[in-house]
């Protein structure tokens, strides 16, 4: 039988790829790879039926320089009794490929209104193109305005998993104002509000919706006739005319605490006739919001086609959580638990772990209609994206739950998890007053965190070991023999008791979300690993996030990046974490080891890092096995000490510590400018290809 195997892969001068298999054990046969633009190689050998294992060449003379195995399983079984378009499609084996993290919002042209855009976005497509990069990687884009205030920056909370924010528009790719008055007004407000080293988010979206209104009233009317509209609509409807309806109230009522909306608490589908009724009152009310979606879907669309054109691959960012506040709980809170808080225990970025606010998620009911509202998440996010980074994918497996009211996140438990039994605790050699002190009700009283155990959310007479209990008095009050008792029965609370739970947890889940949509799959597995996600995500093939100064074996300081495995992502500093420069001066210490034992130098490390420092660095992470590599624009920016910003502290994106930062970091460079930079750009592109990216 004939079957098609593809392979993307960025051949050199002279080199050739040929198709190595074999059938059922037999010797393996040698297939010549033929490509049309040097980019895309394809083979259709005729196989016979039966198992058939596979891998490719690289030669170059005829001498073999690289043997490369398919992404995941390198085996197929061919059944020519069946219908079998495509046995096999490697586009994203075997390659390994280099590019940018950014966010949207931090992206500056000279032409943008403020703040990044999907204008800028294009542009910072094409600089990844000119720089030999095939991938550009953002934060989420969803809309997140709940109080029009700066607090509204945070882009993890978004009020609703399928619109984009009104932000990200790009107001020259729109028509003209006809008022030449207004014309001169907004662009005197673009030109003060583009040249601020931050991003000032208030006056950014003030303008911004009142320019949207202006154009509404002149274009919508047209607009909204047009048949590219009511395709969208057509498309878009079942969480647009929602959406539209809770912006409308939102913005009528003052408060997006729709618990004040009286006999609008809840989403009524009733609602929807007249709101889709273009002669109603009800769809006039919010047929702007209907008419800003379609732009901002138009734009993102055009831009990822554009992304396509050039080569590089667009990668979106799915949230673990929603606005507690937001459109999607208020028009589906059978999906949510408002008891409960979303967050993570201790780590790295909060000793006190972290209380993020959202309503956990219930996944009983969720899983009871097959996930639709996460395969319908999935699918609006492949409009626009080629792969997506599952943020903080642990929460699939259990999340961390803090009980409302509390605010701390020491005191949340895993949920769903295997709790104890007060038997069990106490066959453990443990007293009884370990049980009777653990608190019935949780409040933010300090003195409730001195306890060794909390009470389940749900069933109060079951236990969960308390999260960093080692560092309570009551654990000094205990004998040696007894904390001995207590930290067997944490160890394996933690790490072994609820493995396979977890792990059944998860495949419950991921399965049909992956295989929802094309896009390929990455996940941010980072903190209080589980053995059990690596279980899930080796199966899944999803992609793993490694960094270097978080290393996923506990007895490193540093991880090893030489041994990354090739399905994951290679990164050195991430939205949550000290840019490079940051990190380098943040525990000279710990710099001081890095430079002597991962570095190899002598002597003592120097400071501030040099732009050679930082390229030496960057040229290391390019040359990992990783699938993906990926620089975040100010670590890419730090190779040039005349281009980068003098104060590295400037370029911090999120402090996750602190629940109220004020999400504003913008590149102090136009993207124009940094294009023309051909001394930096021809910098990026050596090493990207000295990487063999």
């Amino acid at each position: 039988m004939k079957v098609t195997f593809n392979i993307e892969y960025r051949t050199h001068w002279g080199e050739n790829l040929f198709l190595m298999y074999s059938a059922d054990g037999r010797e393996g046969i040698k297939e010549p790879m033929t490509t049309t633009d040097g980019i895309i190689w394809t083979a259709e050998p005729e196989l016979p039926d039966g198992n058939i294992s596979y891998y490719y060449l690289v030669e170059e003379n005829d001498r073999v320089t690289r043997r490369e195995y398919p992404f995941g399983q390198h085996q197929l079984s061919v059944d020519s009794t069946k219908r079998m378009d495509m046995a096999t499609d490697d586009t994203w084996t075997d390659l390994r490929i280099a590019g940018t993290l950014v966010p949207v919002f931090s992206l500056r042209s000279r032409r943008s209104f403020g703040v990044g855009d999907f204008g800028d976005l294009r542009l910072m497509i094409d600089w990844a193109a000119l720089t030999g990069q095939r991938l550009v990687q953002i934060l989420p884009i969803n809309d997140t305005t709940l109080t029009h205030t700066w607090t509204d920056s945070y882009p993890y909370s978004c009020i609703s998993v399928f619109a984009l924010h009104p932000q990200y528009i790009n107001l020259s790719a729109l028509p003209p104002l006809k008022d030449a008055e207004a014309r001169r007004r907004f662009e005197t407000i673009r030109t003060q509000l583009n040249e601020l080293s931050q991003i000032d988010y208030e006056e950014v979206n003030r303008h911004k919706t009142a320019y949207l209104h202006l154009l509404f009233e002149q274009e919508g009317k047209h607009i909204m006739g047009s048949q590219e509209f009511k395709t969208f609509f057509a498309e878009t409807k079942q969480w647009l005319v929602p959406y539209a309806y809770y912006c409308h109230l939102r913005d009528s009522l003052g408060t997006a605490d729709f618990s004040q909306w009286l006999g609008h608490e809840t989403w009524n589908e009733a609602d929807r006739k007249s709101l889709t009724n273009p002669r109603s009152k009800a769809y006039k009310d919010v047929a702007f919001w209907y008419f800003v979606q379609f732009l901002l879907d138009a734009q993102m669309k055009e831009v990822h086609a554009h992304a396509k054109r050039k080569g590089v691959l667009l990668k979106g960012d799915i949230p673990i959580g929603v606005s507690r506040q937001g459109c999607d709980v208020w028009m589906e809170p059978r999906y949510f638990h408002m008891d409960g808080q979303a967050g993570a225990p201790p780590d790295d970025f909060a000793e006190d772990g972290q209380n993020w606010g959202f309503p956990t998620y219930n996944w009983d009911e969720m899983l009871r209609d097959g996930c639709q509202w996460w395969e319908r998440r999935f699918r609006n996010m492949a409009r626009y994206f080629d792969a997506y980074r599952i943020d903080h994918v642990l929460g699939f497996f259990r999340i961390w739950e803090i009980p409302m009211p509390v605010k701390s996140g020491l005191l949340g438990q895993f949920s769903p998890a295997l709790a104890l039994s007060a038997g069990e605790i106490l066959r453990s050699g443990l007293p009884s007053s370990v049980i009777e002190s653990a608190p019935k009700v949780l409040d933010n009283d300090p003195h409730t965190a001195d306890t060794l155990f909390v009470r389940d959310h749900r069933n109060t007479d079951l236990y969960h070991p308390r999260i960093s209990a080692q560092k309570t008095y009551a654990y000094t009050r205990l004998s040696n023999w007894q904390q001995q008792a207590f930290n067997r029965l944490y160890e394996d609370y933690f790490y072994r008791r609820n493995n396979q739970f977890w792990y059944e947890q998860a495949m419950k889940k991921l399965p049909r979300l992956v295989s929802a949509t094309d896009m390929l799959c990455c996940a941010e597995d980072l903190g209080m690993v589980p053995s059990c996600v690596a279980w899930v995500m080796d199966e899944l093939q999803i992609l793993s996030l490694e960094l270097e100064s978080m290393p996923k074996n506990p007895g490193l300081r540093f991880g090893r990046i030489s041994q990354n495995p090739y399905r994951s992502v290679c990164t050195i500093s991430s939205h949550d974490t000290p840019t490079l420069r940051m990190w380098w001066d943040e525990n000279q210490e710990r710099t001081q080891d890095y430079w002597n034992n991962v570095l190899h130098r002598p002597g003592p490390a120097p400071h501030p890092m040099s732009g050679d420092l930082a390229t030496d660095i960057i040229r290391r992470h390019l040359q990992c096995p990783s699938m993906i590599c990926v620089i975040s624009i100010q670590d890419w920016l730090a190779i040039d000490e005349q281009l980068r910003l003098p104060d590295a502290g400037a370029e911090r994106v999120n402090i996750p510590a602190n629940p109220r930062h004020y999400w504003r970091y913008r590149m102090h460079v136009n993207l124009e400018d940094l294009a023309k930079n051909a001394t930096f750009t021809g910098r990026v592109l050596s090493l990207v290809h000295g990487g063999n990216r």
